[in-house]
């Protein structure tokens, strides 16, 4: 494909990545054959509200769509859901279901996304992972009054869900091997006002000790024991420990696949071949480093790179986005733009810990590389996002007033 659109393209996966490459190639004139392969029987939908407001229940489950199926047929897409890719030959330009079916392709974008990791295998009454939607509605069942909830955990994921189950009166504990929550990833400061937000409101934050084993009985859970030998009673047991990338299916590809499928910063995989999303690894040339990241807001944002760099290879961009999440816990919104983990600095430049509203910026080696903010408006923090896509040097932009 040098110029010529490709006669068939294939999107596996059909969430937020997929489907904004699917869009895309429409949008950008693309008019050829176009598959859409999801595993999950549903339409795509939104994954962060899950763990936010499907799990509070302040949103029901048919919010999260994020297209109705006039949408897709108006975009003429062949959807294949509720099936997952089994295998792909590269050398043959074909991509396997595990239904059997055999679908060529010119051009193929992989978002196949993750799958979270478990401490015992699924089956066990009462413990829980949460990724899709049954995850979701299935936890949300078992909340409430009187009910006794163990995170195991103490990320994002595992503390909005925390935050959520309070909510909803369950009494919630969350065991966290390390001795302050997320530090590795928000620093020191900011993961010790999150511990303390938690237990303020009346969270059961054990930190510092690890979950040595999920006890059961009769194929319900019935409490964990940690490896100091407490044993903690539960009802029900949310494992979040974070996530696998899925390129088993990868094997014998001739794709290379290590954390994630790795990509070129244009990111291709192969000839012809693009992935974008939380499975997708690429060297993010405005750090000048690899990375595969789990957040919605790149989901979609690759979902079109891949997917425009798919139709124009011969002026494919790079793709340097500025990372971006948030997260909200209790009535607290915490935004973040750029890179935090593994910066040499984290300095607080406005507000204060104490009272929940500051924002704090990161710097790796002399450079502003990132900020994160809580309860502050959302254009304070677009200023410094700026600051951190133009590479801004750190004493320079903490000089700004």
């Amino acid at each position: 494909m040098t110029g010529a659109h490709p006669g068939r393209v294939v999107v596996v996966g059909a969430s937020a990545a997929g489907l904004a490459a699917v869009e895309t190639l429409r949008r950008d004139g693309y008019d050829g054959s176009l598959t859409l392969v999801g595993a999950e029987k549903h339409l795509p939908y939104d994954r962060p509200p899950l763990s936010k407001q499907v799990l509070s229940g302040s949103w029901p489950v048919e919010r999260t769509a994020l297209r109705g199926q006039a949408d897709l047929d108006a975009l003429d897409v062949d959807l294949r859901l509720g099936v997952p890719a089994a295998a792909l030959s590269v050398a043959a330009r074909s991509v396997t279901l595990a239904d059997g079916a055999e679908l060529a392709y010119d051009g193929l974008v992989l978002a196949t996304g993750v799958r979270p990791r478990r401490l015992v295998p699924a089956g066990t009454h009462g413990v829980h992972v949460l990724r899709d939607l049954e995850d979701a509605v299935a936890l949300r069942e078992r909340l409430g009054p009187g009910r006794r909830l163990v995170v195991v955990g103490a990320g994002f994921l595992g503390t909005e869900v925390a935050a959520a189950a309070l909510t909803l009166g369950a009494a919630v504990t969350v065991v966290e091997p390390a001795p302050v929550p997320l530090a590795h990833l928000v620093g020191q400061q900011v993961g010790a006002h999150l511990a303390r937000t938690h237990r303020d409101r009346g969270v059961d934050l054990r930190t510092g000790t690890a979950v040595a084993e999920i006890v059961a009985a009769d194929g319900r859970v019935t409490g964990v024991r940690l490896a100091d030998g407490t044993r903690l009673p539960a009802d029900d047991v949310l494992v979040a420990i974070g996530s696998t990338p899925n390129t088993e299916w990868l094997r014998g590809s001739g794709l290379r696949v290590a954390d994630g499928i790795e990509c070129d910063e244009h990111c291709a995989a192969a000839p012809g071949v693009y992935a974008a999303g939380d499975v997708a690894r690429w060297p993010n040339p405005l750090f000048g480093t690899p990375m595969r990241i789990e957040h919605r807001t790149n989901a979609a944002e690759q979902g079109m790179a891949a997917a425009r760099n798919l139709l124009h290879p011969g002026e494919a961009r790079p793709f340097a986005p500025v990372p971006y999440f948030w997260s909200d816990q209790y009535d607290v919104k915490f935004q973040a733009y750029g890179v935090l983990r593994g910066s040499s600095q984290a300095r607080v430049v406005e507000g204060d810990l104490a009272d929940g509203r500051f924002l704090v910026a990161y710097r790796t080696g002399e450079r502003l590389t990132g900020v994160l903010g809580a309860g502050i408006p959302p254009r304070t923090l677009r200023g410094w996002r700026t600051a951190v896509a133009d590479r801004t040097a750190w004493e320079e932009a903490l000089s700004v007033p």
